[in-house]
């Protein structure tokens, strides 16, 4: 029957929007800044964490510098022992939470329906709706910014040759979700110049969770090879 074929033809082409919509990345956006006097090659690039008396036994911090020195080891860098480290690599992290007030429309329905002419109902232009808002309303939303920084500094002279921040910010509370993107952003195209600000991209992977403007949540991240920087 032609009702039949028409049916299959819909449903696959329903099908095909699905298989497409499916195949949308969704990216996690992050500022990074960057101050820098890197003047090391290759062959220097050794490193150890440093942290401060009272991080000796932070399991946390350890989970941010095993992703870090990942990232790290990218770049062609080599941890050791700190006495035999030409680099001594600190972190620094948190989370700051604030709300967001957005004004969004609302509308009246219209319960009366279009006039009628010549016996028969006339469309109504506008809908149950109004073509204008009645008024606004504000909606409070919490925003969530979560911060990455690393410090390189000589061991040797105790003298900062690099230090980049990364910053992201969206509706996911959680910061360890966050680091995974927040480490590769930070180390993208390592090592940027003196007084730096770009914008790093990273699509989000599928098995993660699902991010809101753009902000990084979800692990594990993407290649390192699918990272994009917006100038």
């Amino acid at each position: 029957m032609k009702f039949d074929r028409w049916t299959r033809r819909v449903t696959m082409l329903l099908g095909a929007m699905a298989v497409t919509l499916s195949g949308c990345t969704t990216w996690v956006t992050t500022q990074v800044t960057a101050f820098s006097d890197w003047s090391g090659s290759d062959a220097t690039r050794t490193y150890a964490f440093t942290r401060a008396s009272d991080q000796q036994n932070n399991l946390e911090l350890s989970t941010y510098e095993a992703l870090v020195g990942n990232e790290l080891t990218n770049q062609a860098f080599r941890r050791v022992n700190s006495r035999d480290a030409h680099y001594l690599v600190g972190l620094g992290y948190g989370t700051r939470s604030d709300m967001v007030t957005v004004s969004q429309p609302v509308y009246y329905y219209n319960p009366w329906p279009a006039p009628y002419y010549w016996g028969r109902p006339m469309v109504d232009p506008w809908g149950p709706f109004g073509p204008f808002p009645a008024g606004y309303v504000g909606q409070s939303y919490p925003v969530y910014t979560h911060l990455l920084s690393i410090r390189i500094t000589d061991r040797a002279s105790g003298k900062e040759v690099y230090n980049v921040t990364a910053r992201n910010s969206g509706d996911e509370p959680s910061l360890v979700r966050a680091m995974p993107y927040l480490a590769r952003s930070a180390l993208a195209d390592f090592p940027l110049g003196n007084g730096v600000v770009r914008t790093v991209r990273i699509p989000l992977d599928g098995s993660g969770g699902a991010p809101s403007n753009e902000a990084a949540v979800g692990a594990p991240p993407a290649p390192a090879s699918a990272a994009k920087t917006v100038q």
